[in-house]
């Protein structure tokens, strides 16, 4: 007997008068635009409520996204106006994207337009609101089981800092005793500054600090006892305001060039964080090789460079021919971080805010970017999307060689008056994404796709957390089964562009019969074990 699903009526039911394999359990109301999407009975599971840490998140650059107050400025009251986008509080309402955790670019005061150049940790800068306005949107966020986690850059601070002006001040005055003598990386004369770093002099003295990452951004002195207890308390201070937790910043090079002792310190630092609050996300940036973020995964969850950018796993298999290598890299991957930390997970993307964005290198236009999609967010552990990757907006580099030109305006297209940041030229004639409003009222856009993800990710949790393995085969056809509590799930990936053929009875151990969800630019069916995927498709399949 032949079982199909059709990913326009049993997907994506747009409209109350559409039917398909169930009769749709969502919210009873028309949506007020045309674009909600209602699962079916074989999606919908409303009785799952997310309550770990493999959850999709969002990163947010504030000063890009949501502009409350007209002066071009995204702010923190922007992002609360923008909740019901994000999150509505209900998984299966199909009114909003449905992400299930929020990054937040740094938000402390800064004089850069980035923010990764704090003057003081302990104050939102005023651009983008207040500590109220801070706090409003942890409870709006717990309220919709969101968890919110801060960009923490304690490597550096800004050179406006009070703290490096102290310590300046001690070293002209050649004051050994102040706190803030040692507070910051320095060495005495030139030919003492390691080769392969980078110092600058304190005006007024033979002394030089430490500053890779540029002249404004001094960096701390990790063997300070003071520093320690400094950032300790920057963290206490914003977990007890209501964030869940922290991402970091250039992990790698709190001491520069030495894994070990950087990698001891967050050890130290994840420790002292978890006492605080047992249930914390903590993730950093190793932009490295995994044999370096293995290095950092005892302490803490570590982005997946490995997979991320133009040439990365995930776009690689996202063109056709590399899905198999991608569950296997993703099968041992897994498997090597949780055996360095009981409670580890990947962290899988494809772009971030230093980083071209994916629409450029995955278009849209020919499929390998919603393929792409499917293959980082129907897949274990915590996923992390860039706002307006659901968009499909652009952005470069180029010729003017800016981060600016990564980090544009948000597309809402409702009004909002969020601008580019500072030194942004991306030309508008490249920006060819349609902004918000019109996709989440267009049932075939990138948006609906995206929140169509996410609906499928969350009515299935095995596949975020479960016993991941990989598929392997001869087969075109490249997936996994994750078994997570007595349940499994088999998730199979097309990504090439014509139909192909799967047979489960390979998978041992398993009876794979019910279609649960089908999503991509053709049909999935079954014959008796025969699996019919259609291209640049995908499939999740559950035992009944």
């Amino acid at each position: 007997m032949k079982r199909a699903l059709s990913l326009l009526l049993c997907l994506l039911l747009v409209f109350p008068l559409l039917t398909g394999c169930g009769a749709p359990k969502a919210a009873e109301s028309a949506p007020e635009e045309g674009g909600e999407v209602r699962l079916t009975d074989a999606l919908l599971r409303s009785d799952f409520v997310c309550e770990d840490n493999n959850r999709v998140f969002y990163e947010i650059f504030v000063g890009s996204f949501s502009d409350s107050d007209g002066d071009g400025t995204g702010d923190l009251r922007g992002i609360i106006n923008r909740m019901d986008y994000l999150n509505d509080g209900d998984p299966n309402s199909g009114r909003s994207l449905g992400i299930e955790g929020i990054w937040l670019t740094p938000i402390f005061s800064s004089p850069s337009y980035h923010k990764y150049d704090v003057t003081d940790y302990y104050t939102v800068d005023p651009a983008f609101g207040s500590a109220d306005d801070l706090k409003e949107l942890c409870e709006l966020c717990e309220e919709r089981n969101v968890k919110l986690i801060l960009d923490l850059p304690i490597n550096h601070t800004g050179a406006l800092n009070k703290w490096f002006s102290e310590f300046k001040t001690a070293h002209r005055a050649g004051n050994t005793a102040s706190e803030r003598y040692d507070f910051y990386t320095w060495c005495a004369g030139r030919e003492n500054i390691p080769a392969g770093r980078s110092f600058r002099q304190i005006d007024g003295t033979d002394d030089y600090y430490e500053c890779n990452f540029s002249g404004d951004m001094p960096e701390l002195n990790f063997d300070s006892a003071s520093v320690r207890a400094e950032t300790l308390a920057i963290a206490k201070y914003w977990l007890d305001l209501g964030v869940d937790g922290f991402r970091f910043d250039a992990v790698k090079y709190v001491y520069y060039g030495d894994h070990g002792s950087s990698a001891d310190f967050w050890q130290w630092y994840s420790d002292e964080l978890r006492a605080l609050k047992d249930d914390i996300y903590l993730v950093g940036e190793v932009w490295d090789s995994d044999g370096v973020t293995d290095v950092y995964y005892g302490a803490l969850n570590c982005f997946d460079f490995t997979v991320a950018q133009a040439e990365g796993l995930i776009a690689k298999a996202a063109a056709g021919s590399g899905v198999n290598n991608l569950t296997s890299y993703t099968e041992g991957y897994l498997g090597r971080v949780r055996a360095l930390r009981s409670d580890a997970t990947i962290v899988p993307f494809i772009a971030n805010h230093d980083m071209d964005r994916a629409a450029g290198f995955l278009p849209v236009t020919n499929g390998r970017m919603k393929m792409a999609a499917n293959l980082y967010l129907l897949g274990p552990g915590s996923p992390f999307l860039y706002y307006g990757e659901e968009l499909g907006i652009k952005g470069s580099r180029g010729g003017s060689n800016t981060d600016a030109n990564r980090r544009l305006a948000m597309l809402w297209g409702d009004g909002d008056t969020v601008s580019d940041p500072p030194g942004a030229d991306y030309p508008a004639s490249k920006q060819t994404a349609a902004p918000a409003a019109e996709q989440i009222a267009d049932a075939n856009s990138l948006y609906t796709y995206y929140k169509t993800l996410l609906m499928i990710r969350h009515a299935n949790p095995e596949i975020a957390r479960g016993e991941y393995t990989a598929v392997r085969s001869e087969s075109k056809v490249g997936g996994f089964v994750s078994a997570y509590r007595g349940q499994a799930v088999c998730v199979l990936h097309n990504a090439t562009l014509d139909e192909q053929s799967f047979d489960l009875s390979s998978l041992t151990g398993h009876d794979f019969t019910v279609i649960a969800a089908a999503i991509g630019q053709g049909d999935a069916a079954l014959d008796g074990s025969v699996l019919t995927l259609g291209p640049q498709t995908s499939v999740v399949l559950r035992e009944k």
